[in-house]
């Protein structure tokens, strides 16, 4: 059986990085590596180890980089959420950057939500239906 493990990221700054997805999203760093002959750092960020079946995401460091085009053909990743509107209240008040504010889509009634982290890229809060609230 196969399984999502993780997503990976390439960020300008790991310390930064690390500090949004555990402090400002909640995420725990579950580990981290660091490869001296080639130059990188990995850190490991999720809300759960993917021992447990939990994707993580994967933010990869190296040293020389600072910055990265995002590029056009990477989206977002996509969080699902009890109450998107407490959620990026949260985030406002920590810090972070709610680049989308919670709401319908367009042309539906799936509320999301839009945040952006250090580095430029884009998660989305998607509201979990209460049947599917203990699910994320």
């Amino acid at each position: 059986m196969a399984q999502l493990l993780h997503t990976m990221l390439r960020v300008g700054n790991l310390e930064r990085s690390i500090e949004f997805y555990t402090q400002i999203l909640g995420m725990k760093l579950l580990r981290t590596s660091e490869n001296p002959e080639y130059r990188y750092s990995l850190a490991f960020v999720g809300f759960d180890e993917e021992s447990a079946g939990a994707a993580v995401i994967e933010l990869t460091y190296n040293w020389d980089t600072d910055s990265y085009d995002l590029g056009t053909g990477f989206g977002h990743i996509a969080i699902g959420e009890a109450d998107i509107y407490s959620r990026c209240a949260a985030i406002e008040v920590a810090g972070g950057k709610v680049t989308r504010q919670p709401g319908p889509v367009a042309g539906g009634t799936t509320e999301i939500a839009f945040v952006e982290d250090p580095d430029g890229y884009k998660i989305e809060f998607i509201q979990m239906r209460s049947a599917q609230a203990g699910l994320g």
